[in-house]
């Protein structure tokens, strides 16, 4: 890696410029998914890694989902416009959870910034500027995420429209996909079979993944965490179904984080 994040953010930049509205949101949600990993899944390396004892440091997301903290680019001005300097130096200064907010929130503004940089590079009109705004909102912000506000949401929302007490979830730790179930269930009637759907699709169909914010899909394997309760897809955690079968009581990697330190 080239010395200086923003070396190497403008160097996968100079690779890949994302020119249609569709690509500068795969962009978006490669860098995003990166900085939450960093965040929640990765948040004792990403700790450590933000020493108040070093220069200046940045987090930086790449549209190949991988994060790095490093110093900011040489050049001025940069390629890219580039994330909060100094992250590091504010890690000692205040509870953990509320540095990694302040982190969250500023990566959100940097992946906007990114976003319509590349939308204003490459001439995106009124149209393509609001289609573009309208995709990225539809996503949690890495600051919901990280804060767990979008599980707040999704509880009320639950709460709402949850008027029968069904609580499949308790029920079934790990969700397999309800087209393999119905393969299972070869007596079932095809009718029968559409009101399941319709049902797993009505429950589950706001959870986000505690992970990387994602929506909850029929056709992917998910777990929860029996500390925090969070949803996560099982290629986030890298948790497989048979897996899952042999695990008595899961915890999620920042449950196991908290647990570990002293």
């Amino acid at each position: 890696m080239e010395s200086g994040g923003g070396g190497g953010g403008g160097g996968g930049a100079n690779l890949y410029n994302p020119r249609t509205v569709e690509e500068v949101f795969r962009d978006f949600k490669g860098r995003r998914t990166a900085m939450i990993k960093a965040l929640t899944t990765d948040v004792e390396e990403f700790y450590q890694q933000c020493d108040p004892e070093k220069e200046n440091l940045c987090l930086y997301g790449f549209p190949s989902e991988q994060w790095e903290v490093n110093l900011p680019a040489e050049e001025v001005p940069p390629e890219l416009p580039e994330p909060a300097l100094g992250i590091n130096f504010a890690r000692d200064g205040m509870q953990e959870k509320d540095w990694l907010s302040l982190v969250a929130v500023h990566s959100d503004a940097w992946l906007l910034a990114v976003a319509f940089y590349f939308g204003a590079r490459f001439g995106f009109d009124k149209a393509d500027r609001k289609r573009l705004f309208n995709m990225i909102n539809d996503l949690p912000t890495i600051f919901e995420v990280v804060t767990g506000s979008v599980k707040k949401q999704v509880k009320e929302k639950s709460a709402v429209s949850n008027h029968s007490g069904n609580k499949s979830k308790s029920n079934s730790k790990a969700r397999v996909s309800e087209p393999q179930a119905k393969y299972l269930k070869a007596s079932n009637t095809k009718d029968e079979d559409e009101v399941l759907d319709e049902e797993d699709e009505d429950e589950h169909g706001e959870t986000l993944c505690g992970a990387c914010g994602e929506n909850y899909a029929s056709d992917e394997f998910w777990i929860c965490c029996d500390i925090c309760e969070k949803w996560f897809h099982g290629k986030c955690v890298k948790i497989t179904p048979a897996r899952a079968e042999h695990i008595k009581q899961y915890k999620c990697p920042s449950c196991s984080n908290k647990r570990a330190r002293p």
